[in-house]
């Protein structure tokens, strides 16, 4: 198969899994430099952080009596960061493992602010009266510097800044532990005249932001948290995902009001409404397009492409052929009496690629189609520009949040059940994914992370 690859031009993807070699320290001094090599490298980079992070956290009111304080409100932050930071999984778990004597004794070395080591709970006191939201304007200040150093120049999309916008299930309880929750019924329906109750899950529900690059970096940008007050009462229908985004779009636009934006959207945000609100933030965008999804549209497109004979490119692209096609300044009309309208762009991308089945070890081809629509029109010099490295890259958010899951940031723990100290956690959390993210990327340990993993590194 690799044979027919090369022949007809085509290019193996490399494969991103650490390698599976034995050690290749020879000696234990030798594991021991480069073990304090990596932790080394990993502080400079949060102390060169730190100023920022400690000025935005020093304009935190702190609701403390300030004649009663062990540990400065700028410590208290510095230790929810290093809790996720080194990935511990409650707070059980950070009381269990960063107050032991040695962890405690070289933490000080590298942190001098840190005098003594706080109880977790003290750190969950403090998240339950301060207004967290301060915490993740320190985590845009810290984008925002990063964004003003253009560190992420090399990787702009059209020369925009690609943000992929999705919602994510934080977590599932049994009980109603605060008014906010959403809620849903679970179980077969009850008949209406059965005196059975119908059982409810409540659950708290994140529509998160990112910076989505080809490269594979992920940068957490913003959260959005859907909750019960902002529904609408009247005709009892809860806070969800559209909304939120229109919620969320306001902040960002608020946060980086000049900032050139191109939105990688999924194709639940396929409507005029948000449609309208990229057109009003002059956003580029990149949504996807189902088939299911705006008929008018699909039958001005399929009506239209036949007549448009040069909208159309083929390329390889790694291991995959491709063939393009796209109609541009399609008009779609929504609202009551499609008063409202705006001019799209649709582009479909076919692609096959050949595969090795395992049951019959035989080579098969496989085929995909993926449809989008564009906020600009596309031709043959940004069509490839704009799906692949752009619209393809929306994936990297759904990384995120398996990473975030599953990989040691306990996404899925609410740390504690208390509405807003629940959210200072999550902030906590995004801000050292951030610092790790960086940390992968920065050409001091981007190998250590490409020959170890992710995982392994960071122990």
């Amino acid at each position: 198969m690799r044979e027919q690859q090369r022949e007809a031009g085509l290019i193996a993807q490399p494969t991103p899994s650490p390698s599976n070699s034995t050690s290749h320290f020879q000696s234990i001094d030798e594991e021991g430099e480069a073990r304090a090599e990596a932790v080394t490298t990993l502080i400079l980079l949060m102390r060169q952080l730190l100023p920022l992070l400690l000025r935005r956290f020093a304009k935190i009111p702190d609701p403390r009596h300030p004649n009663k304080l062990k540990h400065r409100l700028t410590v208290l932050m510095i230790y929810g960061i290093l809790v996720f930071v080194f990935q511990y999984a409650s707070r059980r778990a950070a009381n269990a493992e960063i107050t032991r004597p040695m962890f405690e004794h070289n933490l000080r070395l590298l942190f001098p602010q840190i005098d003594t080591l706080p109880h977790a709970d003290t750190l969950f006191r403090l998240l339950c009266r301060i207004d967290v939201g301060e915490i993740e304007q320190a985590h845009l200040a810290l984008v925002t510097q990063l964004i003003r150093n253009k560190k992420f120049s090399r990787y702009l999309i059209n020369n925009a800044y690609p943000i992929g916008i999705d919602g994510s299930q934080k977590i599932a309880f049994s009980t109603l532990w605060d008014e906010q929750l959403l809620q849903r019924r679970i179980g077969p329906k009850v008949d209406p005249d059965s005196d059975e109750e119908q059982t409810y899950q409540y659950y708290v529900y994140v529509l998160e932001a990112s910076l989505c690059f080809r490269n594979g970096m992920v940068i957490p940008l913003m959260s959005e948290f859907l909750e019960y007050q902002q529904g609408d009462g009247e005709q009892r229908k809860q806070d969800c995902e559209s909304k939120a985004f229109h919620r969320l779009a306001a902040r960002i636009k608020q946060a980086f009001p000049r900032l050139p934006v191109m939105l990688l959207l999924d194709g639940l945000y396929a409507n005029g409404p948000i449609l309208e609100r990229c057109r009003s933030y002059h956003w580029d965008f990149m949504i996807v397009l189902k088939d299911g999804s705006l008929p008018s549209v699909w039958e001005e497109y399929h009506s239209l492409l036949n007549e448009q004979q040069d909208n159309r490119m083929q390329q390889h692209w790694g291991e995959r052929r491709q063939r393009f096609e796209w109609v541009n300044a399609i008009r779609y009309e929504y609202g009551p009496n499609a008063k409202k309208s705006v001019d799209v762009h649709v582009v479909v991308c076919r692609e096959s690629w050949e595969v090795l089945d395992p049951d019959s070890l035989e080579i098969v081809t496989k085929h995909s189609k993926h449809a989008w629509i564009s906020s600009r029109p596309l031709n043959r010099l940004n069509v490839h520009t704009r799906c692949n490295l752009g619209a393809r890259y929306r994936w990297g958010i759904e990384g995120a949040f398996l990473v975030e899951k599953h990989q040691g940031y306990s996404y899925q723990h609410a740390f504690a059940k208390n509405w807003n100290a629940m959210k200072g956690y999550h902030y906590l959390m995004r801000l050292a994914h951030l610092i790790n993210t960086l940390a992968r990327f920065s050409k001091e340990l981007a190998g250590l992370f490409a020959t170890l993993g992710v995982q392994a590194k960071l122990r």
